[in-house]
C-alpha cells in the first residue's frame, strides 16, 4: 500500500509497547531496555536470530513481471503530502525504521533499525540504524536523515503525521546512528511502535527538492523496488533493486520475488474486471459480490487458466458505511440521522445484489473481540458511567442493531417508523415533500461516489428516501474531485471506510476527536465534536492491558455506534482473489494480510499459461 496519508492509516494502526532484552542505560535519567523488536501485550512470537516470518518462503524464487490494476488515476510520487494522488505501489520504494509481522495483533522487528530501547515508563523510545542500511543511490542512512524525516512530516506533511505524530515532543540525534524520541506526559502506550512505522527519508535529496510539491519525478527510496517508468494517470512501473541493502534480513526474506511490478489505471471496476478477464494484467482482489458471483464465467476459469481462491482471514474489518457530514445543518440532529438509516435496506441488497455474500456491520470494530455486544458488561458500564446524562440512555442498556427488513423489498414498516422519528425532530410532510417545520425547506441532500459500482446499491437506497419525502441525488465524480472534496469535507454525504486493528490507538485521534474535525485531510469525516468521545479516545490510547484496552474499546463502540454518526453497511472475513495460474504462494497464509508480497512466479507455469493463451485467445 502507498505512504499516502489517505491509505498509509490502513498500515498505522496499532499499540506497542517493549518486546524483550537486555537492560541498558540510554542518554537520560531513566533506564532502557535493548530489543530486536517491540510487541503489544505479551511477548514477541519471533525470537532473536529468527530467519524469515512464518508465512514467507525463504525459498521462494526471484523474478518475473507482474501486471496489477489500479483504478482513477494518479498525479504524483509524493504521497507524504495533502497534494495530489499519488501513485498506487509508491510505498515499496520507501523503507521504514521497523517492519511489522502479519501474524502477530502487532509487532514490529527491526528493518532501518538493528535495535530498539524502551524505559519502562515508556517515556522516550531510541533507535539505532544498521550500518548497513542505505538509500538507493548508495547513501548511507544516518540519524539525521530520521531526525529530519520526523519533522518534516510533523510540520510539512499530511495533516494525518500531525496528529499520528501529535505526542511525539521532538526527535534528536545521539551519535552517526542513535536517534532518541521523546513523548509527552501521559499513558500512551502505543508511542514506541507508531515511531517504529516512521518512513526514512533523504535530507540530502529533500534539500534540492520541494518537499511541499506534487512531482511525477521519483523521489529517492531506500525500499526494495524503485520507479522504472511513469506514464502519469495512466501506468507506473516498479523494478526490484537487484542490490537491495536489505535482502536478506528476516523481515525481508521471502518476500518482494517480483522483478518488476506495473500497474495500470483503469476507469472504473467495470473496465477493470473486463480487461482482467482479457489477460491484460495477472492478479485480481474482488470487492463486488456481483462480479464475484457472475463475472467469472468465462472459457479461462472453465478451463483453470484463471484460478479463484477464498482466503479465510482473521483481519478485524472496521466500518464502511454512509458517513453523514455533520457539519451540514441538515445532519447536526441524531434523532435525523438515526432515521434515514431505515431507508437502507440491507437485506434486500445482500439478497438480490450480492448474492448473500456480506453480513451486515455492526461494530466500528468488527470481527474482532474489540466490537460491542450484547448490553454492557459490568467494566464497560464503570467506564460509561460518568458519562450518563452525556450520551443517549441506549447506551446503557440496549444492544445496538441497525435496522432490519425482511429482503422483499418491501420496508414500510421501516418508513413509518422513520417518519415518526423524523416528525419528532421538527420535520413534516407537505406536498409529499419532508420539510422543516421552522422554515419549510425540504431535506435535499447529496450522496457523492467516486466508484460507478456503488451506484447500484445507492440508487435503490435514494428510493427508499423518496419514499420519505427526501430529496437525495446520487453523484459519482472522478478521482481527482473526490479527493478534494473529501479532503475539505465539502460533501453532505459518502461512503467512507475507518480500517481498524486489534490494537487501536493513535489513529483513533484522527478518526473520531473534536480537534481533527475541521482540519483539511483529517479522518473525521463525520466531523464529531463530542467531548465524551473525546476522552473515551484518552481511555482507548492509555489501556494498561489487553483486557482494559477491550473494555475501553467497546465503550468507545457503543457511543459512535448510538451517536448515529453512519448508516453501517457489510463485511467479509476472507479475501477473495482471482489470478491467471503463474504464481506459487507460501503454504502459509498470515491471518491479517493478503500476503502478496510473497507471492513469486512460477517459470514453468508461465511457459504453458503462454501457449494455452495463445490457444484460448486465437
Amino acid at each position: 500500500m502507498s505512504w499516502s496519508a489517505r491509505l498509509a492509516i490502513a498500515l498505522l494502526l496499532c499499540s506497542a509497547v517493549l518486546g524483550s532484552a537486555l537492560p541498558t542505560q540510554a542518554a537520560g535519567d531513566t533506564q532502557g531496555t535493548v530489543s530486536y523488536g517491540l510487541s503489544m501485550y505479551g511477548d514477541l512470537k519471533y525470537e532473536p536470530g529468527f530467519t524469515h516470518f512464518g508465512y514467507a518462503d525463504p525459498n521462494a524464487a526471484k523474478g518475473g513481471d507482474v501486471k496489477l490494476a489500479a483504478t482513477g488515476t494518479f498525479d504524483s510520487l509524493n504521497p507524504f503530502i495533502l497534494k495530489g494522488v499519488p501513485a498506487t505501489g509508491i510505498g515499496d520504494t520507501f523503507d521504514t525504521l521497523m517492519e511489522g509481522s502479519s501474524d502477530e495483533p502487532f509487532s514490529e522487528y527491526g528493518l532501518v533499525a538493528e535495535s530498539v530501547e524502551v524505559p519502562a515508563d515508556r517515556s522516550w523510545v531510541a533507535f539505532t540504524l544498521r550500518p548497513e542500511a542505505r538509500f538507493q543511490d548508495g547513501s548511507a542512512i544516518t540519524a539525521d536523515d530520521v531526525v529530519w524525516t520526523f519533522d518534516t512530516l510533523k510540520s510539512k506533511g499530511h495533516p494525518f503525521y500531525r496528529s499520528y505524530y501529535s505526542r511525539v515532543m521532538r526527535a534528536e540525534k545521539l551519535g552517526p546512528r542513535t536517534v532518541r524520541f521523546s513523548f509527552s506526559p501521559g499513558d500512551n502506550r502505543e508511542l514506541p511502535l507508531i515511531v517504529g512505522q516512521l518512513p526514512v527519508l533523504s535530507k540530502a535529496y529533500w534539500s534540492t527538492h520541494d518537499f511541499e510539491k506534487t512531482t511525477l519525478e521519483p523521489p529517492l527510496g531506500s525500499g526494495p523496488y524503485r520507479v522504472a517508468s511513469v506514464e502519469p494517470g495512466r501506468s507506473i512501473v516498479y523494478q526490484r533493486v537487484k542490490d537491495y541493502w536489505g535482502a536478506r534480513l528476516p523481515v525481508r526474506t521471502g518476500r518482494d520475488n517480483f522483478d518488476t511490478i506495473r500497474y495500470d489505471y483503469y476507469r472504473d471496476t467495470t473496465v477493470s474486471l473486463e480487461a482482467f478477464k482479457a489477460g491484460q494484467y495477472d492478479f485480481r482482489e474482488e470487492n463486488v459480490a456481483k462480479n464475484w458471483a457472475t463475472g467469472y464465467d468465462t472459457p479461462a476459469v472453465a478451463a483453470g487458466l484463471i484460478k479463484k481462491k477464498q482466503i479465510p482471514n482473521q483481519v478485524p474489518t472496521g466500518m464502511q458505511a454512509y458517513v453523514y457530514n455533520t457539519r451540514r445543518a441538515v445532519f447536526r440532529d441524531r434523532r435525523v440521522r438515526e432515521a434515514l438509516g431505515y431507508a437502507f435496506d440491507f437485506e434486500w441488497t445482500n439478497k438480490y445484489l450480492f448474492y448473500g455474500a456480506y453480513v451486515r456491520t455492526k461494530s466500528y470494530f468488527s470481527n474482532s473481540d474489540l466490537a460491542s455486544r450484547g448490553l454492557p458488561s459490568p467494566a464497560e458500564l464503570q467506564i460509561l458511567e460518568p458519562f450518563r446524562g452525556q450520551q443517549p440512555e441506549s447506551v446503557f442498556t440496549k444492544e445496538y442493531e441497525p435496522p432490519r427488513t425482511d429482503g422483499s423489498g418491501e420496508i414500510r414498516g421501516n418508513l413509518i417508523y422513520a417518519l415518526k422519528v423524523l416528525e419528532e425532530a421538527g420535520w413534516t410532510i407537505k406536498d409529499m415533500r419532508l420539510v422543516d417545520k421552522r422554515s419549510g425547506e425540504p431535506m435535499q441532500f447529496e450522496i457523492l461516489l467516486v466508484d460507478p459500482s456503488f451506484e447500484r446499491v445507492t440508487l435503490p437506497f435514494a428510493e427508499n428516501l423518496k419514499r420519505l419525502g427526501v430529496s437525495a441525488r446520487v453523484r459519482t465524480v472522478d478521482t481527482a474531485q473526490y479527493q478534494n472534496r473529501v479532503d475539505n469535507f465539502d460533501f453532505d454525504m459518502i461512503v467512507g471506510y475507518w480500517p481498524e486493528s486489534l490494537s487501536p490507538g493513535n489513529e483513533q485521534i484522527d478518526y473520531w476527536t473534536s480537534a481533527r474535525a475541521d482540519v483539511p485531510g483529517s479522518h473525521n469525516l463525520a466531523g464529531i465534536k463530542d467531548p465524551v468521545v473525546d476522552k473515551l479516545v484518552d481511555l482507548v490510547i492509555a489501556a494498561p492491558d489487553r483486557q482494559s484496552l477491550i473494555d475501553r474499546t467497546r465503550a468507545l463502540d457503543r457511543v459512535l455506534l448510538w451517536g448515529q454518526y453512519v448508516i453501517p453497511q457489510w463485511h467479509i472475513t476472507s479475501f477473495r482473489v482471482a489470478y491467471w495460474d503463474m504464481f506459487d504462494r507460501p503454504a502459509i497464509a498470515p491471518p491479517y494480510a493478503l500476503g502478496f508480497d510473497t507471492w513469486w512466479v512460477d517459470a514453468a507455469k508461465v511457459a504453458a499459461l503462454i501457449k494455452r493463451k495463445g490457444e484460448l485467445f486465437k
